[in-house]
């Protein structure tokens, strides 16, 4: 069965990686970042775990990290068999050297500006050793990016603007590799050593992920510092249901239908790594006004009869800028 082009994936969606205290996360994702707090919820399958989304000025689909901070949740290990990195796409060369500056002035930890697959990139680190990389648009074509946080504290023609290439570390390769081929209709476009460049949808740094294979070190152990999943976009919900068909075709585990108030998703996981296919509709704007997305705490309409419960048992912290 093959996925037709109305459904096929468009590109990236969000990451969700895993945070030892929302609060800190918060503080460097926007203050340091300068990336948009869009959201600020719970995680809606365990309400004592804030869930915080942070985008491009309105939320767009392919511009969004977010976080669990579970409680209690041990520190992870970097490994194989694991989502290593997260990208981020900034407009050109030249924001890489703001970035570079900038990381400088705040303390981030960070490594020289280099080049990969003919991008320039700049890799760095938060405070729970959670890998990232920066990626200049200058020469890129394809998926389109968002729209820098206007009133953000990094000027507007550097600012990070949407989602990179996620690079993915895997030992088995190959059965890896095929899958994202053959069910995920990815393409690779360039190899440089034993790191792949996989492209899908309209391609361009936006719709890539890097396999690389490893099959020398320890599976990785999931924990704060460490990837949860990473979604892929597609059109409507009725794209999901032929995924789930496909997937249940091919005998591969899947969560079916799962409506998350900001979009509606699919899980299914490959090997290791747990993927999750997410619509571009009805996005973050529907619940708050644009002034003050992100400023109180925004529940979807199940989880509402229990605000007072959740608002009592959740770690406050502050986040209104307006």
């Amino acid at each position: 069965m093959k996925i037709q082009e109305k459904d096929q994936l468009l590109g990236l969606h969000h990451v969700t990686a895993m945070t030892s205290d929302a609060e800190k996360n918060y503080r460097f994702f926007t203050d340091i970042l300068g990336m948009r707090l869009v959201k600020k919820t719970v995680n809606q399958d365990d309400i004592y775990t804030y869930h915080t989304y942070f985008a491009d000025d309105y939320g767009t689909p392919g511009t969004t990290m977010t976080f669990f901070d579970f409680p209690n949740n041990p520190k992870g290990a970097k490994g194989t068999n694991t989502i290593s990195r997260s990208g981020f796409r900034v407009p050109t060369d030249e924001a890489l050297v703001y970035y570079k500056n900038r990381f400088e002035e705040f303390g981030v930890r960070h490594e020289e500006i280099t080049e990969s697959f003919g991008v320039k990139v700049l890799n760095f680190w938060d405070e729970d050793e959670q890998c990232y990389q920066l990626m200049s648009d200058q020469t890129n074509q394809g998926m389109k990016p968002g729209i820098p946080w206007k009133k953000g504290p990094v000027p507007e023609q550097y600012a990070i603007y949407g989602l990179g290439r996620v690079e993915i570390t895997i030992s088995y390769f190959e059965n890896f590799k095929g899958l994202m081929e053959q069910v995920f209709q990815f393409k690779e476009i360039a190899q440089e050593g034993n790191r792949h460049l996989m492209e899908v949808g309209e391609g361009g740094n936006g719709a890539q992920m890097v396999l690389v294979e490893d099959t020398k070190s320890q599976d990785a152990r999931q924990g704060y510092g460490e990837v949860h999943h990473v979604a892929f976009r597609v059109k409507t919900r009725e794209s999901l249901f032929v995924w789930k068909d496909l997937f249940d075709r091919l005998g591969l585990a899947n969560s079916g239908h799962v409506d998350r108030y900001y979009f509606e998703s699919l899980y299914v996981r490959i090997g290791h790594i747990l993927v999750e296919l997410a619509t571009d509709e009805p996005g973050f704007m529907g619940d708050e006004p644009y002034e003050t997305l992100g400023e109180s705490l925004s529940l979807a309409p199940f989880l509402e009869e229990k605000r007072e419960y959740i608002e009592g048992v959740i770690k406050p912290f502050n986040t209104k800028r307006s």
